[in-house]
């Protein structure tokens, strides 16, 4: 199967749940555990446009740290990439990428459709 990798955070269960589906759809994934090493801003410009969102389409908004920050207020899409890069905790999961598209595991059926 193609390179796919999963941006995967083990605490989630939504996250462990794909992580699950590659496994018993026989792909090797690479995972990334991204709260351990974040994603640099260029990865995240690069996954956005991937996914074809917004920065903001992207982040975890009901997370203190989102209300700490103020960001519901920033229109920026460079300053709420920059806060994603500072704390990754804010980024949407799972995120699975394969051959230069990505999908977000909210559905699953999302990933499904990824790696048929």
């Amino acid at each position: 199967m193609a390179n796919v990798t999963i941006w995967h955070n083990p605490r989630c269960s939504k996250s462990r749940n794909a992580v699950t589906l590659l496994e018993e759809k026989g792909v090797d994934a690479k995972i990334v555990k991204y709260l351990d090493t974040p994603p640099s801003k260029d990865e995240l410009v690069a996954l956005l446009k991937m996914l074809g969102i917004s920065a903001r389409e992207l982040m975890r908004t009901k997370e203190a740290i989102y209300k700490e920050l103020g960001l519901k207020d920033v229109e920026d899409e460079t300053k709420l990439i920059e806060a994603m890069v500072a704390n990754p905790k804010l980024i949407e999961r799972p995120i699975v990428i394969k051959e230069g598209k990505a999908a977000i595991g909210r559905p699953i059926e999302n990933i499904v459709e990824l790696i048929k």
